[in-house]
């Protein structure tokens, strides 16, 4: 255990049960890995280090199911990856330079504005034009440097609708498999990404792929009412585990 040496036994015993959770989420519901892992992980590690852990996991994830992205993914799911890689760095630079305390409590705000997105009328399935795509797109990369959380905007966008939840999980994945690429490329350019991140992400990413896995099975058996009840339950747990630590 050498190569992670700048971690402690108990930071890298909170990854390790908090990164299997949370993948068997992500693989049940299409989404959830950041939003449920980053105000855990921030407790153990600083949160930028606890972002670009999550980013380097997720980036390598996505590109597992590029396959399944390309064949279910709505065009607006590319659309809106464009515009993260352009918000993202912004919202690094501004968690760079917030106080870590503050930056905790605003990271377990944006998991509980998710929360309550979702549970707002379910909408037809027409596309929404091209300001809210926009809206959303940029919001995604804002959130994805400052908490590795493009999903606030992105869920209710997809969820909301009356689409196929094949089509929601896919652009959603999409999305964010661009957004945590976009997050590790410029953590790399500002300079905040140090070996021991990737050394620490790569070391988790096993845990992962299993638990992606285990969450994909459950995800074809059960109904669509019964999947978006768990996004509504995952968002709200989530939201209120993360206040209450802070508490």
């Amino acid at each position: 255990m050498e190569f992670l040496a700048g971690f402690s036994a108990v930071q890298i015993a909170i990854a390790v049960a908090a990164t299997l959770g949370a993948a068997f989420i992500r693989g049940l519901t299409g989404f959830g890995f950041g939003i449920l892992l980053v105000p855990i992980l921030a407790l153990a590690l600083t949160p930028v280090e606890a972002v670009l852990a999550i980013n380097i996991m997720a980036g390598l994830l996505a590109l597992t199911e590029i396959r399944t992205i390309l064949r279910e993914a709505e065009k607006s799911a590319f659309i809106m990856g464009a515009l993260v890689m352009v918000a993202t760095a912004p919202g690094l630079m501004l968690l760079n330079a917030t106080p870590q305390d503050l930056a905790r409590f605003l990271i377990a705000l944006i998991a509980l504005s998710a929360f309550f997105a979702i549970l707002l009328p379910k909408r037809s399935a027409a596309q929404p034009g091209p300001i809210t795509t926009g809206a959303v797109g940029l919001s995604a990369g804002g959130l994805t440097g400052f908490a590795a959380m493009p999903g606030p905007p992105v869920v209710p966008y997809y969820v909301g609708r009356d689409i196929p939840r094949t089509t929601a999980k896919a652009s959603m994945i999409g999305i964010f498999g661009i957004s945590a690429m976009a997050g590790v490329g410029s953590g790399t350019v500002l300079g905040v990404l140090e070996w021991r991140i990737v050394v620490l992400g790569l070391a988790l990413f096993p845990l992962v792929l299993l638990g992606n896995w285990v969450g994909s099975l459950a995800f074809g058996k059960v109904s669509d009412p019964v999947w978006r009840a768990c996004v509504g339950i995952v968002l709200g747990a989530a939201a209120i585990a993360a206040l209450v630590k802070l508490i």
